[in-house]
């Protein structure tokens, strides 16, 4: 076989092993330079506080299960935006978790049951509530307006700081500037108090309580504490007047393009870490109270049946306005017995 005879095939030959070698290259240089999906988990906590706690610890949970395929990034201090603007970025697709708490019951009035005053024993009860009114009740008609809850956390018993005077009945609320979370229900029990309530984001209040632009605000010890509530607020009263949960929240549309695998892990996680955000709440109530006395505020405990006897307008209201709400308030408080 003479040269020019043999020229084409070994042309061809030529040219199939480089392109061979070419794509193996082009996939090895692929899969080597391959990130892993970043999922951007959004909260308005600060430093120090529950939410920043449980958002870390799920964080290096799931990313110890996640491996190469997908690395959670955790943005604290309302970073990303305030409890209603997490909300609708979830709904967009451009922050993948969020962890809303209060600001829940403006998406969906059934999750205002949670602002009915004194409705949460403790957090054995809750998770009985969580069991037989969340997740077969709120769940499905927040899925309805594009979001998913992936958990529920905790945010905690909330307690009135001021600086007018002591709180030890409703009657003393008379004329407070409050501020309040973006919640309908929680606006309307303190009205019923007597309070003058304002709506509010969260990374707001230390200024507008420091200017005197409101007079006080109503949080749970950890909030209190790592927002630094304490230099700027005279009297603390131990109201305990709702319990909060924190739901760790999805965008439907964006949760259902995660692989399967990656939204098992995320979920599977953060109903464990639930555990870990109980046991670090209950562990640093007396002493976030002890570093909030230390800090100089002069802390009373109210009369809470007083609290409970004018919180009743606002249980008839929520029951009689919202569909649904009724039975479910039943079987919550049967849920306490």
């Amino acid at each position: 076989m003479n040269k020019t005879s043999r020229s084409p095939i070994m042309l061809q030959a030529r040219r199939a092993l480089l392109a061979s070698v070419a794509a193996g290259t082009a996939a090895f240089a692929l899969s080597a330079g391959a990130q892993p999906v970043e999922i951007k988990l959004g909260h308005v906590g600060e430093p120090g506080s529950l939410f920043q706690a449980s958002a870390e610890e799920f964080a290096a949970r799931a990313n110890a299960k996640l491996g190469s395929r997908a690395k959670v990034m955790v943005f604290g201090s309302s970073q990303l935006g305030g409890d209603k603007e997490l909300l609708q970025k979830l709904k967009l697709g451009t922050v993948d978790l969020a962890l809303p708490s209060t600001v829940m019951s403006s998406e969906v009035d059934l999750f205002g049951i949670f602002e009915m005053p004194y409705l949460v024993k403790d957090r054995e009860h809750m998770k009985r509530i969580e069991r037989d009114v969340v997740w077969t009740a709120l769940a499905p008609e927040a899925e309805k307006k594009g979001l998913k809850v992936v958990a529920v956390w905790e945010n905690g018993y909330r307690h009135i700081t001021n600086n007018k005077r002591p709180i030890n009945v409703p009657d003393d609320l008379k004329g407070v500037k409050l501020r309040t979370p973006e919640g309908k229900w929680r606006v309307k029990m303190f009205q019923a108090y007597g309070a003058n309530p304002s709506p509010m984001k969260f990374s707001e209040v230390f200024t507008a309580l420091q200017t005197g632009v409101m007079d006080g605000q109503e949080n749970p010890f950890t909030q209190i504490y790592s927002a630094k509530f304490q230099e700027v607020q005279k009297y603390l009263s131990l109201t305990g007047h709702v319990y909060t949960p924190a739901y760790l929240t999805a965008g439907s549309k964006k949760w259902a393009s995660l692989p399967a695998d990656v939204r098992k892990i995320l979920e599977d996680t953060a109903r464990e870490t639930q555990a870990f955000v109980h046991q670090t709440a209950a562990k640093e109530e007396d002493a976030l109270l002890a570093k909030l006395k230390a800090g100089g505020i002069q802390v009373n405990s109210p009369n809470k049946d007083a609290f409970i006897a004018a919180s009743r307008p606002v249980y008839e209201e929520f029951g009689q306005e919202v569909k649904g709400a009724q039975p479910l308030i039943d079987k919550a408080i049967a849920l306490g017995k």
